[in-house]
Formats: structure tokens, C-alpha cells, sequence
């Protein structure tokens, strides 16, 4: 089975969704025939390359009611063991850690790419780094494995932007508009930072499908049954 994760790093509720999902994992008998891919999307891909304070970005964007939605987010976030400081967070863009996730996952690995996007969700929201500077970049990638001479190579060339530029459009296709989505074996759509149970149910629910008809692809979307304070729009 392949779960295939559509997300934005500068997203606080596909940080908070993944965790869900990885305990609805850890709870599955089944998790050693899942694979789980992180696949590009990005909230506003207008935003420069040079940082600034996420609290100000988002506050010329939602005005006024914005320090009660981070307050909600982040203690929505702690109590799945999250640490969002959005005091310290830094908009930027983040297409160049899109780039670098695709890398992961074509020469290192799902899991590999599972724990690269850990390390730049957590740089992002809770150290309050630039997901947009090579070098930090770099020192995420070889943490979890990856080679540093072809990182560096990688991100200081154009490799890999139209693949995800591409992945991107594909979402766009399919009609993803909200983030994060949850793609289940090209059968399931559950979108939102939804509880772990609704996970784990959709991962048994295709499973069993997968048993009695290998070879149906025929997509559903269980989207309506997600909390709509759980996912980031465009």
C-alpha cells in the first residue's frame, strides 16, 4: 500500500497531521507493507527567498483574528507533542525544501525522505529557521543519511525543479486545494489533521479492499469527514 502525503512545510497542520498519521501507523499490523511518500505543495509560492517573521506575513494576510488561530494551532499542536513558536517561525519560500525532499525520496529512500521532513518541519516551526538556506539545508539532509557533496551540487543547480514543479500541477489536477491530503492507494483522499483513529481506519479499509480487488484503483474521497480548522487552503 502507498500513502502519499501532499503537504507544505510552512503548513502548521500537515506537521501536526503527519504525526497523527505516524501513530495510526505505528498501530497498523500491517505497517511493513505501507510505503508513505511526501509529495510537493505549496500554500503561497509568491513568497521570496529571503525570510521574514511569519507573525507579520500572516498578519497583513488574516489581520486581526490571527493571534487567536496561532494560539488555537499551537496548543491544538502540544497536545500531540508538538512545539510550534510562530514568535519565531520565518515565512520564506519553501520550493527549494520541496526540491530537497524529492532528492530523498528518489536516491535515498521513503524513509529517509520521512525523516528529512521531520527535521525541516520542526526547523521550521519550532527553531525558527530558514527552510530556504542551503547550507542548513544541507546539515538536515546529511543528518538522515544523505551525501553531502551531491546536496550541495543539487541545491546550488536547477536539478529537480521541474519534477516538482510538475508534482505540483499534478496536485493541482486532481483537485487539491487544502493541505494536508492524505492519498490512500490512489482510492482514499482523507484531508485534515484528522485523529489517528480516522487513519487507521482508512489504512484497514483499503487494506481489506486491496485483499478482495488488487487491481481496483477506482478513487473515493473521504475528505468530507475532515475538521476544516485541520488543514491549511490556498
Amino acid at each position: 500500500m502507498k500513502v502519499e502525503i501532499y503537504s507544505d512545510i510552512a503548513c502548521p497542520w500537515c506537521y501536526v497531521g503527519e504525526h497523527r498519521f505516524l501513530r495510526a501507523l505505528a498501530a497498523f499490523p500491517q505497517s511493513d507493507r505501507v510505503e508513505v511518500v511526501f509529495r510537493p505543495y505549496q500554500l503561497d509560492p509568491t513568497l521570496p527567498e529571503t525570510p521574514q517573521p511569519l507573525a507579520e506575513q500572516l498578519q497583513k494576510k488574516f489581520g486581526p483574528r490571527l493571534d487567536a488561530t496561532l494560539r488555537q494551532t499551537a496548543a491544538t499542536a502540544k497536545m500531540d507533542g508538538l512545539d510550534l513558536r510562530f514568535d519565531k517561525a520565518l515565512a520564506v519560500n519553501t520550493l527549494t525544501a520541496h526540491r530537497l525532499l524529492h532528492l530523498a525520496l528518489v536516491e535515498a529512500g521513503p524513509d529517509a525522505q520521512r525523516a528529512l521532513a521531520e527535521q525541516l518541519f520542526e526547523m521550521h516551526f519550532t527553531e525558527g529557521e530558514n527552510v530556504a538556506d542551503h547550507a542548513l539545508l544541507t546539515d538536515r539532509a546529511v543528518a538522515v543519511g544523505m551525501d553531502r557533496d551531491r546536496v550541495e551540487a543539487y541545491l546550488a543547480s536547477d536539478e529537480g525543479l521541474q519534477e516538482v514543479q510538475d508534482e505540483i500541477a499534478h496536485a493541482q489536477r486532481l483537485g487539491i486545494r487544502a493541505v494536508p491530503t492524505f492519498v490512500f492507494d490512489e482510492r482514499t483522499a482523507v484531508q485534515g489533521a484528522q485523529p489517528a483513529s480516522v487513519f487507521l481506519q482508512a489504512l484497514e479499509e483499503i487494506y481489506q479492499e486491496s485483499q478482495v480487488d488488487p487491481g481496483s484503483t477506482s478513487p473515493h474521497d473521504a475528505s468530507t469527514e475532515a475538521c476544516v480548522d485541520g488543514s491549511c487552503t490556498v
